[in-house]
């Protein structure tokens, strides 16, 4: 159960909860891909979209999962708002919040965002990502998507490989999988690597074959240029050659591999064409579950009750 009213973090969540939220968006996604594709459960109510940042697939799963479930939906973008203005953070959320928004879904540049927005504002948030801190419903719907195709997640070896040190969708993924019974190993290079990694519960490699080897899953994550502030690498090249997946390199890993990406997806970058667009290559069903999971969300943090009802 998602006692605080928010989802801040995949740490918000206990196991139990996590896994409810995973049951939730099997439960609704069964019953949406019947003929009846939209829910009254939310009829009344008013989901904002709060994006400070530029996104495609976070933004348009919230407003169909919103308007599948017969939300309200408000999407607010930073450009072309009074925010060029010079409006803060608190007083546009609370300009939000006076038009009747129920629940604030946020994604935001600076860590802590989302948090700061739960500590002022008495509608529920759920983060979309804040900065390189976490993207929770990336988490939940990777692990969902890990679920319905294996059938488990604990005992599941998940290869995270790529930009850990700026990724949000690293650290809502090793902390969601771990607390759901998954060995989780973090693969980049050293410069790409969280300064408290060894604090972490995963296994940390820097060769890409050792990290793959005998894993069920591999995660694979863009290097993102937008967040950093100098080299951390000597070239992109040399980055692709060392640390981007190719059929090549999969043969370390189990013969039924499956292999994941958040995107965007930089081809022949971290990863190449014959691998995004193979058989064992979950994407498109990471953004179909994406929807499911933020059905769930809403569901339960709007006070839809018994799914089973719905």
């Amino acid at each position: 159960m998602i006692t605080s009213g928010h989802l801040l973090s995949v740490n918000d969540l206990s196991r139990e909860g996590a896994l409810e939220v995973l049951d939730t968006a099997r439960e609704l996604s069964r019953i949406t891909d019947g003929a009846i594709k939209k829910l009254p459960t939310l009829r009344g109510r008013t989901v904002v979209n709060l994006f400070f940042e530029d996104s495609t697939r976070t933004r348009l799963s919230f407003e169909a999962a919103a308007k599948r479930l017969s939300a309200d939906v408000i999407n607010f973008s930073a450009k072309g708002s009074s925010v060029s203005k010079g409006e803060s953070l608190k007083d546009t959320a609370q300009t939000l919040e006076a038009m009747g928004a129920d629940l604030i879904v946020i994604r935001h540049k600076s860590a802590g965002s989302a948090r700061f927005l739960a500590d002022r504002l008495d509608a529920s948030i759920i983060n979309a990502g804040d900065g390189a801190h976490e993207h929770p419903t990336q988490g939940l719907l990777d692990a969902f998507t890990i679920r319905e195709k294996l059938g488990r997640i604990e005992g599941v070896r998940v290869a995270i490989v790529g930009d850990i040190l700026f990724s949000r969708v690293a650290r809502s993924n090793f902390w969601g999988l771990t607390k759901m019974g998954a060995e989780v190993r973090l693969c980049a290079p050293r410069t790409l690597l969280p300064a408290e990694i060894g604090k972490l519960p995963v296994k940390v490699y820097t060769r890409l074959e050792e990290a793959i080897e005998g894993v069920d899953v591999v995660n694979i994550l863009r290097i993102q240029m937008e967040r950093m502030d100098r080299g951390f690498f000597p070239s992109v090249r040399e980055y692709s050659a060392l640390y981007g997946v190719d059929k090549d390199v999969l043969r370390f890993a189990k013969p039924d591999v499956m292999v994941m990406h958040p995107g965007p997806m930089n081809r022949g970058i971290e990863i190449t064409p014959d691998v995004a667009d193979a058989d064992c290559a979950v994407i498109t069903d990471q953004v179909t579950n994406g929807l499911a999971v933020r059905m769930a969300l809403l569901y339960l943090l709007l006070g839809g009750g018994n799914v089973a009802a719905a």
